[in-house]
């Protein structure tokens, strides 16, 4: 593995390491470093020593002018087995062939597109191991540095080796990625020596001082610098009167080499810089275009010659990516433009890189080009890169001659950055966009563009009305989609965070003043997100007339999921966030996914079905950590919190809730920390601790407090009528739920109508307690198992404190089966503790699944047991097949079994009576 490579025996002792475990687990190593430091050496090694031991090797280069290509980086990386591709599930074959422009589908998620080359990689490394050498990453386009991030993170379960080499100071999704790195640096002097001493044929002894003293160890340079010094190609290299930065010297000593080339091999060594292709045929067309007449291959040799290129088939390459930056350094800004324009002129048959070449070939205002620019930008969504589609709007729009559409164009671009989550990019568009004279409809969008960041900023009534008056002004301009995506938007702020009454009602007025929106799941979703109590009877009445079978539109599914959630019909949300999530994961939409997983997990935890809750909530947090959602990660980390509690986990409940409460405590969204306060409340009830319970979770119900909510406090309604009476507080409960009884003749809501029935009989004198619950559990509460059993268990305890012995054992047997079942450990001892007061003997606790697999592993192993191969799973959950294969691994020693067939018989694959029963 040495390669002829000098002082480099500890990175090439780690490079071989990496390599020769890659059968047992995958690797990913990122070599950082100066320019000339040795990066791209070490690669070389890395993929002679692979090839050595049999491994597949594919390659991508980073190449600054193709930056904003989509996925340019990624078809060069996976070009050479494109053709197993086929192997791959439909949608993920679709998503990557789409991403090449191989294919018309419909534009792919990014994350879709970074799963389908995973799979690819891991069907490809199946036969023998795989390393992926990708070089100069900081001048990969962005879409393909976020898949190579999202493959370095997953590939430690299979044969698949990752060494990326990139300069330092390059900030971006590869280096946040959280990978293994090594610091290249320079070699030591008796190494830099060594290496200076096979060049240094003709220089002087001082010369050679000079040299190590400007090179630094930097082993690029101590190789060329010694040519340069003897050929003098570039005035004052060695003497120049000011300190030059070695990189800048190092392409100064290559520039030096092309001022002895033709004029048509310069041209062509500029188009091949310039171009985002090596193929012969294109650069000598384009060769031939700029030099204004026929070219021969022959011309490439001169570059060849003077060690700047070599030809490898029909593809020319740059020796190092330095020498291709000083080909661009030393020609004019006009000859770049005359280079583009040659390009553009020989790319006929591919009108995207041709008009990506024609707006580089400008300076002046040029509507034609603006115009396929703004074409062109839908090509750049439909392969799935926002940012290349923001820039060819960016652009575009500096190339337009009328104001308005100029306007117009940075709008546009402002939408794909919001879609992005890029406030830093949205920032700058729309102040640009604010110089042009808009639309009254392009000022309202202009509105909501600013202020959709902002939401759950608190108490920013000013602002909720605003957006109404853009939405009206939208609304009476024709554009009801925006009106609706402003009120949404309105609506959403006050869901997060208290915007008070007075805006809240001033949403629902306009949200009214659209009476064709009505039924659209904006209209509704803002409608329960402004008022979820006083709107509640409107919401649930328009949910009902959802056949969800018939709903064939998966984000109309997720917000009419949402606002089932909001209006409190956690059944009806479950069913339809169930679907919209079945659709999504098909469609490769993780950024709603993740909105889906968010509000499943609440709902999830409300009604009792734990077990899923778990999971969901998991994967929520590692979606919108991956997607970059933080708003719906923190919901995630609540939730996962409260479900913490009610297991009775209260370390992982408290840190959990600490990490959620810090996160939303900088927005003050109000909805979270009510969430935070239950997670905390329930902790402490499970330990006994009712009068920590009672003081943590009474404050969700005072509109002073920050964690107050008016659809979030009914969730602790439970908790604090349980904790009120074990701490002596039943009065001061009895008060606040008195309260509640009036948001029960005005809203329908399911989880305020169960969760009061719950409540009345355990705060009420003994007189009158047995017809409440009586009330209560003749409900049909078949979807809310959890407050089912809550209410069984209060009953039963009741009726053995009235000396009703036999009969409370009925309603204490079902609530310790149910308690039991979804986990609620604290609360089925209590249950058992009832039991044997009454004199019967009841069943110990014995372990369940649930208890000794991760939530990902019950996730995996429930899947697994309903028949779907590791392939479907790891397209369910985005994650390689080989590493499904690697849980079920462990998964079946917990277990106790040897198969999967045996999965079954220890899973309960239904849980608790609810959606996916």
């Amino acid at each position: 593995m040495r390669q002829g490579l000098i002082g480099r025996d500890a990175e090439l002792t780690l490079l071989a390491g990496l390599i020769d475990q890659a059968c047992a687990r995958g690797g990913a190593v990122v070599l950082l470093g100066d320019p000339g430091i040795g990066k791209t050496s070490l690669l070389r090694a890395a993929s002679a020593q692979a090839l050595g031991k049999g491994f597949t090797v594919l390659e991508t280069v980073g190449v600054e002018a193709e930056a904003l290509l989509p996925y340019a980086g990624l078809h060069q990386l996976l070009h050479p087995v494109l053709g197993s591709a086929g192997a791959l599930p439909v949608p993920l074959r679709r998503a990557l062939l789409t991403a090449f422009g191989e294919d018309d589908g419909d534009a792919p998620e990014p994350f879709f597109i970074a799963l389908a080359a995973l799979c690819l990689l891991t069907e490809v490394a199946s036969p023998r191991p795989l390393l992926v050498a990708a070089d100069d990453v900081q001048w990969l386009d962005h879409p393909t540095q976020d898949v190579l991030a999202f493959l370095a993170r997953r590939v430690s379960q299979d044969p698949v080796v990752i060494v990326a080499a990139m300069r330092t100071g390059h900030p971006g999704s590869f280096t946040a990625a959280g990978l293994a790195e090594l610091e290249v640096v320079g070699l030591d002097d008796a190494s830099a020596r060594t290496v200076l001493a096979a060049q240094a044929t003709g220089l002087s002894v001082a010369d050679q001082e000079r040299i190590l003293a400007e090179a630094l160890g930097n082993p690029l340079a101590l190789v060329e610098l010694p040519v340069a010094w003897r050929a003098a190609a570039v005035p004052g290299l060695a003497y120049g009167p000011a300190p030059v930065p070695l990189t800048a010297r190092l392409e100064r000593a290559f520039a030096g080499r092309t001022s002895g080339l033709s004029a048509m091999a310069r041209d062509a060594l500029l188009v091949a810089a310039l171009g985002p292709a090596s193929e012969l045929p294109e650069i000598l067309a384009a060769t031939a275009t700029l030099a204004g007449h026929q070219v021969t291959p022959d011309l490439l040799d001169e570059g060849c010659a003077a060690g700047l290129t070599r030809i490898e088939g029909a593809r020319l390459r740059f020796r190092h990516p330095l020498m291709r930056s000083a080909v661009v350094q030393a020609e004019p800004a006009a000859r770049h433009r005359a280079a583009h324009a040659a390009l553009a002129a020989v790319l006929r048959e591919e009108p995207h890189r041709r008009t990506w070449h024609r707006a580089q070939s400008i300076t002046l205002p040029d509507d034609v080009v603006a115009d396929e620019l703004e074409a062109s930008h839908r090509v750049a969504l439909r392969r799935g890169s926002a940012m290349s589609a923001i820039w060819a709007l960016e652009r575009s729009a500096q190339l337009t001659t009328d104001p308005t559409r100029r306007g117009r164009r940075l709008l546009l671009a402002a939408e794909h950055a919001f879609g992005l989550g890029r406030a830093d990019i949205v920032g700058p568009l729309l102040k640009a966009a604010a110089r042009d004279p808009l639309t009254e409809l392009d000022q309202a969008r202009m509105e909501w563009l600013r202020e959709i960041f902002s939401d759950g900023v608190p108490g920013d009534a000013a602002r909720v009305r605003q957006l109404c008056a853009a939405a009206a002004r939208s609304a009476r301009a024709g554009d009801l989609d925006l009106a609706l995506n402003l009120l949404l938007g309105a609506g959403m702020r006050c869901w997060w965070a208290d915007t008070g009454p007075a805006a809240r009602a001033r949403v629902a007025e306009a949200i009214r003043e659209l009476p064709d929106a009505v039924g659209d799941p904006r209209y509704v979703a803002a409608l329960a997100a402004a008022e979820p109590v006083l709107e509640g009877k409107a919401v649930l009445r328009m949910l009902s007339r959802v056949v969800i079978e018939d709903t064939a539109d998966a984000n109309a599914l997720r917000l009419l999921g949402v606002a089932a959630h909001m209006a409190g019909d956690c059944p009806r949300g479950a069913d339809l966030l169930d679907r919209a999530e079945s659709m999504l994961r098909d469609q490769g939409r993780l950024g709603l996914l993740n909105h889906v997983l968010a509000m499943q997990g609440p709902i999830c935890l409300m009604v009792g079905d734990w077990p899923r809750q778990a999971t969901v909530s998991q994967e929520g947090r590692r979606l919108g950590e991956n997607t970059q959602q933080p708003l719906w990660t923190v919901v995630a980390i609540a939730t996962n919190a409260i479900g913490h509690a009610v297991r009775g986990q209260v370390d992982q409940a408290l840190e959990l809730a600490a990490q959620a409460e810090q996160m939303a405590g900088r927005k003050h969204l109000n909805g979270v920390l009510a969430c935070v306060r239950l997670a905390r409340g329930y902790a402490w009830a499970s330990q006994g601790r009712y009068d920590d319970a009672y003081a943590e979770i009474t404050p969700t119900f005072d509109p002073a407090e920050s964690s107050y909510h008016a659809r979030h406090l009914i969730s602790g309604v439970m908790l604090l009528a349980e904790s009120a009476v074990r701490s002596g507080q039943r009065e001061a409960a009895r008060t606040i739920i008195a309260s509640l009884e009036r948001a029960c003749d005005v809203t329908p809501a399911p989880i305020l109508r169960v969760y009061m029935s719950y409540a009345r009989p355990v705060l009420a004198d003994d007189a009158d307690a047995e017809e409440l619950y009586r009330a209560a559990l003749s409900q049909d509460l078949t979807r809310w198992p959890w407050p089912r059993a809550l209410t069984e268990l209060a009953y039963g305890s009741w009726l053995r404190r009235q000396r009703r012995v036999a009969e409370s054992r009925v309603p204490l047997r079902a609530a310790l089966t149910t308690l039991s079942a979804i986990g609620a450990g604290s609360w089925a001892e209590q249950a058992r503790a009832e039991l044997r007061a009454t004199g019967e003997r009841p069943p110990e606790p014995s372990r369940t699944a649930a208890d000794v697999l991760s939530a990902q592993e019950l996730q995996i192993a429930r899947l697994a047991a309903q028949g779907l191969s590791n392939r479907e799973i790891g397209q369910r959950l985005y994650l390689s097949p080989r590493t499904i294969g690697s849980h079920l691994y462990r998964i079946f020693p917990k277990l106790d079994i040897t198969s999967r067939s045996q999965l079954a018989g220890h899973l309960d694959l239904t849980g608790p009576p609810g959606p996916e029963g």
